[in-house]
């Protein structure tokens, strides 16, 4: 007993210590509704080595990276410093921003504008706070524009910098792309919601979580598992986990399930619980109880911050709807993004990302051991994930691809000017039993200038593009923003802002070139028998960065472009590690996700391991690794596929060997 009590006692005591010791809450900043500070402040967190995998981005974090990004760029630092002293009184204005616009043709939904479609004619945004104490703090905000309003931005904030608790109208954003996000994003109008987290990070692993609870709009098309239709509010429970063990590298994993609404509803703690640890008998046996859960959905994510001159991050997420073949660690119908992003190219700001998706995303069917949601996974009718959800016909699940690439520039008279473009495919190969149109290749660009007036931002912006019908469409827009952020010159173009800004000692470029050998292992249904090809030999290339996080340790990221058996295999390291030895001996372990370009593509998780002789001959290493790729998914969708078995899609076993020769810069 005695032991007993001294143990509460420490723990009481530990307790008591770190709340004495906590920071109090931390306001967010705006979300796809500031854009110029937006970009800024992207800009600072790539700058200060932090690498953010959620949104809305935390005003203290960006306070933490500061210092170190007015080493890189003074001027961009005293912009973004001026802006956050908005947030550092007992009350003020967030931000504010008033448009007007004009335009014809398609009225297609605006990517990641809270559900603004092209043809609205004026959006008026903003949001306020009070904070009267460390530890509380409340937010008042709203997002109106033709046909909606929504208080976006109003919500109470509780807590410490360890548990911060957010109840009410809290935008959500699960990923490290900026234009795109699998899970949640900003795509559909904001939801009500309890979010509890963290923006300190906790332990040595640099400890990052998110935990969520969300109420999605109204619908009467809510299925039961034997069919019958109920009207309700589904709801939305979620956990993000994330680690920066070290500056500048972060690897995180999230997973949603939607469940409930109407006569669907009544779900316990343990319910959900249950189908969150165990997904796959979720989906495929239930747990004997007439609470059982809709869909899941849930991705790994990492991104990776490369110092010097011209600095960038290179971020990767892998997402799937649902598990695979019965096991829980399977993404079943995966997408995979990639996304670079350099703050600095000279006078420049660019990004560039690309997304591969698998078909049903966003539509969801009842089983007997699952809720089916006729209305899809939306909010208000609008996908509440990626932004190729409302660009095709409702209940069309097919899979496709898309691309944006964003120039920023910050020109010597003042201003901004951004030009975006983006590109988007719904492969028809991928029609499940939808109402099979002909979809058209979807492109829609932009251009901004945004100019400080006193203590505004004015500009205007030129939208031109064509939907995926084919229907072309056109849009002027003048506007407004409270804050003066880009009151400034930009000191030369930004490229002698950072032109004493030195490449730390072990951050490496690199490419790779040699030789594999591979072998393939297939079941193409589950009952037909497995057989394996033979071991074929192919060349290999490879890009990669890393850096020193330690005396012995690097991290990093590459990407490896292959030929197996005479298909184009693409494999993303999410995760680079490699260990130093003493002499020039190295070892290393890395994990990502692979597209296999077969037929159609087939998707999944990639391990492996190897060995490096460093400086063979002066800038030169000689590699040697071996990869496993697990359960390569491809959906049989085609005619002359083979039917039948006991899922949908064929399984791909790959063992690849490789020799390379990689250059280091």
């Amino acid at each position: 007993m005695l032991c007993r009590n001294k143990f509460f006692a420490v723990v009481t005591l530990t307790a008591l210590y770190s709340v004495a010791r906590a920071k109090g809450v931390t306001p967010y900043l705006p979300l796809n509704l500031d854009p110029e500070v937006e970009r800024q402040i992207e800009r600072v967190l790539v700058l200060g080595d932090k690498p953010v995998m959620t949104r809305p981005i935390p005003a203290a974090l960006v306070l933490e990276a500061l210092p170190k990004a007015c080493k890189a760029d003074a001027a961009l630092c005293q912009s973004v410093t001026r802006y956050l002293k908005h947030y550092m009184r007992g009350s003020g204005i967030e931000f504010g921003s008033a448009e007007a616009a004009a335009g014809s043709g398609s009225n297609l939904v605006m990517p990641d504008e809270h559900g603004r479609t092209e043809q609205s004619h004026y959006q008026v945004a903003g949001a306020a706070y009070v904070q009267p104490s460390d530890f509380a703090l409340v937010n008042l905000g709203a997002v109106i524009y033709q046909g909606r309003s929504t208080p976006t931005g109003s919500f109470l904030s509780l807590g410490f910098d360890f548990a911060q608790l957010d109840i009410g109208y809290r935008d959500h954003w699960w990923s490290p792309m900026q234009d795109s996000s699998m899970l949640l994003s900003t795509e559909a109008p904001t939801m009500p919601s309890v979010t509890l987290s963290n923006y300190e990070p906790l332990t040595r692993l640099g400890i990052h979580y998110e935990l969520l609870l969300a109420r999605m709009s109204k619908t009467n098309q809510i299925e039961l598992t034997n069919g019958q239709l109920t009207t309700g509010y589904p709801k939305i429970a979620g956990l993000h986990l994330g680690f920066e063990p070290v500056p500048g590298w972060s690897i995180a994993a999230s997973r949603i399930l939607i469940f409930g609404g109407g006569a669907a509803g009544g779900q316990s703690v343990g319910n959900v619980l249950q189908a969150f640890f165990d997904p796959s008998k979720a989906q495929s046996k239930g747990f004997g109880t007439e609470d059982v859960v809709g869909k899941q959905e849930a991705s790994v994510t990492s991104r990776f911050l490369f110092p010097g001159p011209v600095p960038f991050a290179v971020y990767f997420e892998y997402a799937g709807n649902d598990t695979d073949a019965g096991r829980n660690y399977l993404l079943g119908k995966p997408d995979l993004s990639a996304g670079i992003h350099f703050p600095h190219v000279g006078p420049f700001d660019v990004t560039f990302e690309n997304s591969y998706w698998a078909p049903t995303w966003y539509v969801h069917s009842f089983s007997p051991v699952q809720t089916g949601y006729g209305a899809g996974i939306t909010n208000d009718g609008l996908s509440f994930g990626h932004w190729f959800g409302d660009q095709r016909a409702f209940g069309d699940a097919l899979g496709g691809r898309s691309n944006m690439l964003r120039l920023g520039w910050e020109p010597s008279f003042g201003g901004l000017v951004e030009t975006q473009l983006r590109m988007l495919t719904n492969d028809s190969l991928y029609n499940y039993g939808g109402p099979g149109v002909a979809y058209r290749h979807e492109y829609m660009g932009s251009v901004t200038y945004s100019y400080p007036w006193r203590d505004y931002v004015v500009g205007g912006e030129f939208d031109e593009g064509r939907d995926v019908y084919g229907v072309h469409y056109t849009r002027f827009a003048a506007f407004m923003r409270y804050g003066d952020a880009l009151s400034r010159g930009y000191s030369g173009g930004g490229d002698d802002s950072l032109g004493a800004l030195q490449r730390p000692d072990g951050a490496e470029l690199f490419v790779a070139a040699g030789i594999n050998a591979s072998r393939v292992n297939v079941d193409l249904t589950g009952l037909t028998a497995r057989y394996t090809e033979a071991i074929q030999p192919a060349p290999e290339l490879g890009f990669g960065a890393r850096r020193a996080v330690s005396d012995h340790q690097d991290l990093g990221v590459r990407i490896e472009a292959d030929d197996i058996h005479h298909r184009a295999f693409y494999n993303f390291r999410l995760l680079d590690y490699r260990y130093r030895f003493n002499n020039p001996l190295a070892l290393n372990l890395f994990g990502g996700a692979a597209r296999y370009n077969l037929t159609t593509p087939a998707y999944g998780f990639t391990f492996g391991a190897g060995a490096q002789w460093r400086n063979l001959f002066p800038g030169w290493d000689l590699g040697l690794d071996y990869l496993y790729g697990i359960k390569v998914a491809r959906l049989r969708v085609l005619p002359t596929d083979v039917q039948g078995g006991t899922r949908p899609d064929s399984f791909y076993d790959i063992d690849r060997v490789s020799l390379t020769l990689s250059r280091k810069f």
